[in-house]
């Protein structure tokens, strides 16, 4: 039903990759990681996100060693996860930490970015064609090994270096760059800048005078040396991309170290990278790369929104590899996933939500359980996402109900345990009692909502319950005095509540039915309960 463009497959059929990322040295070894596979297995994830190292597979230029892969691999069958493997070769957040020793030793044959005093800094210069060959061998060897070696066809996508870009500078200052820097900018991406009006890049081009041709200072000012930059790394990196899907056709994405994040000026955060103010030089520029994908750390709703539908775009659907693994990522992620039609969604540092014996630690609960919520619903997601019958439901701060403007219906849910007098649960709940709708104490309502067709939804999440009334009945109150009036007059007529699953042909099982006091005051959903699927009387 839905047009979101399915970047990841398995089998031939679309896949929802729903987990965590590992710590970015957890890969060197099996017992590490294996700690980040029990992880994502108790936060109810299908997918492991995990660095492979240049320096550990080409210790010595020319001689490869793939055990860790195999470990990779080998624990990918038995925790039944699919892989995402993470490249870490020329740039990992920024600089060249990940390089093998042989290339961070030879200074004149790898060379180093120049920053405007004249000094080498710690990254590879994406001019230098000895850096990108280097890369791009070690990279063309581990696809090689994948084809050959991932028999259960573990991989389902790979991670093109990490957070790129240059640290401390803006750009490259060498003679080669600078070079590049005077010539003209390329034809093709001034055309493509011009048809993008709503781009950052096109107001600054039109600020520049909006010249057809000319060099980057003269056609984006100021901007030039991370506009360039940006170009430049995204050329390198998707040549990379390109080599190694010959070898072996993988999809294939590079991730983002955002600039909003308390980061003001190009090089505090890595320039280059595909950071909103640039995201159009990549999209427009890369031809081997199939997504850009944000790092979302932001705590505060209104700048998550905003990233996401930064990259939420035709031809980008929204995929997002590192987010928190506690707190605000608990509710957040329901937004990308309901309003931004999100592919897939993992948490960083995966291994946190852990105590030293194996449990969920308490500040990771909330989000374990969202995690469990969408795990239940990746069925309706492949089915309803692009459909516009997806529905975020989310409890911001002080927030004591939403509404939901659906198909022939308003939807209200009401977050807490419903009205301050009834909890409305049943005997597996009725011990919490009966709390105001604001309690701080309570856990923040969030979950998602599918409406099918006319009558029929299914809900998942936590801490909330839905009441829905036809939009003709809605249309002709004159007066509201509550949910209590709410619910006795004003709500539609319940077919049918049931509590349920979807089992692998993707087919609704029902597990208990409630028609009884349980419904009274609306469909409720709590973090133990798997899918809630209701059918409303005819309208």
């Amino acid at each position: 039903m839905g047009t979101v463009r399915r970047v990841f497959e398995v089998d031939g059929r679309p896949f929802f990759p729903l987990g965590g990322q590992a710590k970015n040295s957890s890969g060197y070894n099996r017992a590490e990681a294996e700690t980040a596979f029990r992880a994502v297995q108790q936060l109810h994830g299908n997918t492991v996100e995990i660095p492979v190292y240049w320096e550990q597979i080409e210790p010595s230029e020319g001689a490869f060693c793939f055990d860790g892969v195999a470990d990779l691999l080998a624990l990918a069958a038995e925790y039944q996860m699919k892989l995402v493997l993470l490249w870490f070769a020329s740039w990992k957040n920024g600089d060249m930490d990940y390089a093998p020793d042989w290339v961070k030793q030879d200074t004149q044959r790898f060379r180093r970015v120049i920053n405007p005093l004249g000094v080498p800094i710690w990254g590879l210069s994406p001019y230098c064609a000895a850096n990108r060959e280097a890369d791009a061998h070690a990279f063309r060897a581990l696809m090689a090994y994948l084809r050959d070696h991932d028999t259960g066809r573990a991989v389902i996508a790979i991670q093109v270096q990490n957070e790129p870009g240059t640290l401390w500078s803006d750009r490259d200052y060498s003679p080669e760059a600078e070079e590049v820097f005077q010539s003209p900018v390329p034809p093709a991406l001034v055309r493509a800048i011009a048809e993008r009006p709503s781009s950052p890049v096109h107001a600054t081009w039109q600020a520049c005078g909006a010249h057809e041709s000319g060099n980057w200072p003269a056609l984006f000012g100021a901007h030039a040396g991370e506009y360039l930059n940006a170009f430049t790394i995204c050329q390198y990196i998707d040549s990379i991309a390109g080599e190694g899907k010959a070898v072996y056709d993988l999809p294939m994405y590079v991730n983002v170290w955002l600039a909003e994040q308390r980061f003001r000026l190009a090089g505090d955060y890595p320039s280059g990278g595909a950071v909103s103010a640039v995201l159009d030089i990549w999209l427009t520029s890369m031809e081997h790369l199939d997504l850009v994908a944000p790092d979302i750390y932001l705590p505060y709703t209104s700048g998550f929104r905003q990233i996401c539908a930064n990259y939420a775009r035709d031809g980008n659907p929204l995929f997002v590899p590192e987010s928190g693994s506690m707190g605000p990522n608990a509710w957040q992620m329901m937004y990308a996933i309901g309003e931004f039609d999100a592919i897939g969604y993992a948490c960083f540092g995966v291994e946190h939500i852990l105590e030293a014996d194996g449990s969920i630690k308490p500040a990771a609960q909330q989000a374990v359980e969202s995690f469990r919520a969408v795990s239940e619903a990746i069925p309706l997601l492949l089915r309803y996402q692009g459909s516009g019958r997806v529905h975020a439901i989310v409890q911001e701060e002080n927030q004591g109900e939403q509404y939901l403007d659906l198909d022939g219906w308003i939807g209200v849910a009401t977050f807490g345990y419903g009205t301050a007098g009834y909890v409305g649960r049943d005997w597996r709940h009725s011990g919490s009692g009966p709390r105001r709708v604001l309690d701080p104490t309570l856990p923040r309502g969030r979950g998602l909502l599918f409406q099918a067709d006319d009558n029929t939804f299914y809900l998942v999440g936590a801490a909330y319950q839905l009441h829905l009334c036809p939009k003709d009945s809605w249309a002709a109150m004159t007066s509201y005095t509550g949910l209590r009036d709410f619910h006795l007059d004003r709500q539609g007529h319940w077919l049918s509540v049931d509590e349920g699953h979807f089992d692998e042909a993707g087919s609704f099982v029902v597990d208990r039915r409630r028609n009884g006091d349980e419904i009274d005051h609306g469909a409720w959903v709590e973090a133990d309960v798997r899918v809630v699927r209701v059918r409303m009387g005819a309208r």
